[in-house]
């Protein structure tokens, strides 16, 4: 293996919107390392359909809430592959509580896995580019949630507001090593474990408030990140997509008040 061999690192690809980066990436010619915690089955089902396209997909298991797990990660990658040019930060959980019964537990699982455990997974995959002269990418997956405001989100959305943040000050001293960092904001996406009952009670009514009259699939967010560590990006740098179908952009209003 060397430098012409191109690998992505997609945390939290076993299914979801990381399955659909992780897929993405792979018909972008990416060998891929499909990260999971919990859902090993869905993450073998991954690897081979990314096998199936002609290309390499091991499977790694840890809990990126926990630092250590994650320097085990990285040395699982790196007994396979000698290098990484793209790291998906996409990973994370989603709980919701009001702010005034937000528990430390609850707090405490959000940020360490969605805003602490993207900071180390980026550390680690920046000293390797750092280190081999890699001039990769890293992909920060954040939220709508980061400048919206939804009810019972305070934990989600400060986490996802500081991987924005982090997005950018991590381009600002990275892009010395020709590391680029980026951020992919998705709002409501369809997932694959939406039951029937699920799409009529919450999929399509949501639907109908946003200016796109739809949801995002997976593989729309897969194909922007497929863009954005791309050469075709290559000037793009500590700036946050947005794929959200226009979702932030109304505002209440009244048809009395109309011009």
């Amino acid at each position: 293996m060397g430098k012409n061999q191109r690998i992505a690192v997609v945390t939290g690809s076993s299914k979801g919107i990381g399955r659909g980066i992780a897929l993405s990436l792979a018909r972008a010619g990416y060998d891929i390392c499909v990260h999971y915690n919990t859902s090993r089955k869905s993450a073998e089902d991954v690897a081979n359909e990314i096998r199936k396209m002609g290309r390499e997909a091991i499977l790694c298991k840890a809990d990126i809430s926990k630092v250590e797990e994650i320097r085990v990660l990285f040395e699982q990658i790196f007994e396979k592959f000698d290098h990484i040019d793209v790291l998906v930060n996409n990973a994370g959980i989603t709980r919701m509580a009001p702010f005034l019964e937000t528990p430390l537990e609850l707090f405490e699982e959000v940020i360490n896995t969605d805003l602490k455990g993207a900071f180390f997974c980026a550390q680690f995959a920046a000293r390797s580019m750092k280190e081999k002269g890699i001039k990769g990418v890293i992909v920060n997956i954040t939220s709508n949630h980061s400048i919206g405001c939804w009810p019972n989100s305070t934990v989600y959305a400060a986490a996802k507001a500081g991987l924005d943040k982090l997005t950018k000050n991590m381009a600002m001293e990275l892009s010395k090593y020709g590391i680029r960092v980026v951020a992919v904001a998705p709002g409501y996406t369809q997932l694959e474990w939406f039951t029937d009952k699920q799409i009529q009670q919450y999929v399509v009514p949501t639907s109908s408030k946003i200016p796109m009259k739809r949801f995002a699939t997976p593989e729309e967010i897969g194909d922007a990140v497929a863009f954005l560590v791309s050469e075709k990006a290559s000037y793009i740098t500590g700036t946050t997509l947005f794929i959200d179908g226009g979702a932030l952009l109304p505002v209440v209003a009244h048809n009395e008040f109309s011009i």
